[in-house]
């Protein structure tokens, strides 16, 4: 974990969040979320694009492990790989957008670079 963020929920039930949320993100490429949360997924995602530019068996493996959707696996070994090929890191970008109007919670826009 990238963190020691508990965002509320027990550690079974904050991984499989994070899973959802990193493969829902790849598959998207922004997701509107709280801040915590945007700072538990950006770290998460850029190390699966990482794991798709090293493209070997083992390291597909590792991400079909953690992304919930072969599909998903697939779009980052491929594309988002491709497309980071001259970056070395930094391929997320966290934005406030202000709060939630519901709870105040602290709003951000995570994004591919």
């Amino acid at each position: 974990m990238p963190g020691i963020r508990k965002l509320g929920k027990p550690t079974d039930q904050r991984i499989a969040m994070l899973r959802q949320q990193v493969t829902d993100f790849l598959d998207k490429g922004n997701m509107e979320t709280t801040l915590a949360r945007a700072k538990e997924i950006a770290p998460l995602a850029e190390k699966m694009i990482s794991l798709g530019k090293k493209n070997t068996l083992a390291s597909r493996r590792q991400a079909m492990s953690f992304i919930t959707r072969e599909d998903v696996v697939t779009k980052t070994f491929k594309d988002l790989s491709a497309r980071y090929a001259e970056r070395n890191g930094g391929y997320t970008r966290i934005t406030r957008i202000g709060t939630r109007r519901g709870d105040a919670a602290e709003m951000a826009v995570v994004e591919l670079v």
